[in-house]
Formats: structure tokens, C-alpha cells, sequence
């Protein structure tokens, strides 16, 4: 299996990986292109996200500087906005539904290490072993339709943000966050539910 699959499995993965340094090469070369691109040229904007995204809907406005890891393994769908300085570690997948708005300083995060030191380290490594020194393993992240992401806040890996639902500025959201929810702080959580009808 590659190190490519275990990564999108939710396996460990060698993050050093020559395929996976080939892609995130790329990234960085087409992030680059984009925040160095005029803000008004907005057709080579477009061609740049759409070499470097999995998939992008219409009306997608992407401020700069905007930073990724793998960029492939991000999916946007219609209307959405991301503010400045925003920062996607997309290891795994990274799903945005449409009409969402993702305000300045939101970091999602899909990799991780094990927290217990004898499985985050590797035993025995060498400056001449092909692996990294520590494991990485990563959990993919939804945002589904109509959701509004504050300022500042940090998304962790294996999060779903459930349709219509709002996260606070500033929060870490370190479980998923169900439908129609206002949800704040560190750690988030739900202080009520939104968009009822009745």
C-alpha cells in the first residue's frame, strides 16, 4: 500500500514520502503563484485553484495569502468565502459544502501524531532512514452547506461542522459540531440551536 493510501485511510504514514513530498512541492509552488497573482486577475486566480484543488465550485473567492499542505485533497463547492491568512494542512480530505463563509486566521488541521511518546517516536532512527522520525497519521474534515466559520479558529483532524451552523471567532473545535448549532470557545461546544422554524 502507498504511503499515499494509508494517509487517506486514516493510517500511519511516512510524511516524507517521495510521492508525498512531490505533491505538497507542488502545493507550495502554486500557493505561491497565487499570492503573488494581482488581486484583480481573477482569471488567473481561478486557473491556479483549479490545478491545485480537487475540486472547485463557482463564485469561490480565496483571499491571500492562503496556505495548504497537499492542496489536492481539497474540495469546495459554490459561494464560499475564505478571508485572509487562512491555513489548510489537507493530509486527508478536506470537504467545504456551498454557501460558506470561512473568515480570517482559520486554520483546519487533518494530521496528528500519537500522544504517547513510544508511538509518536520512532525507535532506532537514523539521519539515513527514508521515514521521519516521528509517525503522522490523518483524519479528513467536513464543513457541509451554509456554515460560517469565525475568525481565528482552529479546526483538529476528524471534525464534521454539520449544515447551517455557526462556530464563534476564536474557537478549537475538537469534536464535530451537529446541524443548525451555535457553537463556541476552547473547547467548542454547543450553547444553542439555530434556525429553527417553529
Amino acid at each position: 500500500m502507498s504511503e499515499l493510501s494509508k494517509c487517506l485511510q486514516g493510517k500511519q504514514f511516512n510524511c516524507i514520502d517521495d510521492e508525498l513530498v512531490s505533491i505538497i512541492t507542488k502545493a507550495r509552488r502554486l500557493t505561491k503563484q497565487y499570492n503573488q497573482t494581482k488581486f484583480e486577475d481573477t482569471i488567473q486566480k481561478d486557473s491556479i485553484l483549479s490545478e491545485l484543488f480537487a475540486k472547485i465550485g463557482n463564485n469561490v473567492k480565496i483571499n491571500v495569502p492562503f496556505y495548504c499542505d497537499y492542496g489536492q485533497h481539497i474540495s469546495i463547492g459554490n459561494n464560499v468565502i475564505i478571508n485572509i491568512n487562512c491555513t489548510f494542512v489537507d493530509c486527508n480530505k478536506i470537504t467545504i459544502g456551498n454557501n460558506v463563509l470561512i473568515a480570517s486566521n482559520v486554520q483546519i488541521y487533518t494530521a496528528t501524531h500519537p500522544v504517547n511518546i513510544s508511538d509518536r517516536l520512532l525507535d532506532n532512527w537514523s539521519y539515513n532512514n527514508p521515514h521521519a522520525f516521528f509517525n503522522t497519521y490523518a483524519l479528513p474534515v467536513t464543513i457541509e452547506d451554509n456554515v460560517w466559520i469565525g475568525g481565528g479558529v482552529i479546526i483538529l483532524p476528524g471534525v464534521t461542522i454539520g449544515k447551517n451552523s455557526v462556530i464563534g471567532a476564536g474557537s478549537v473545535v475538537n469534536k464535530s459540531i451537529p446541524p443548525n448549532s451555535l457553537a463556541v470557545g476552547n473547547p467548542c461546544k454547543v450553547i444553542r440551536k439555530i434556525n429553527n422554524k417553529n
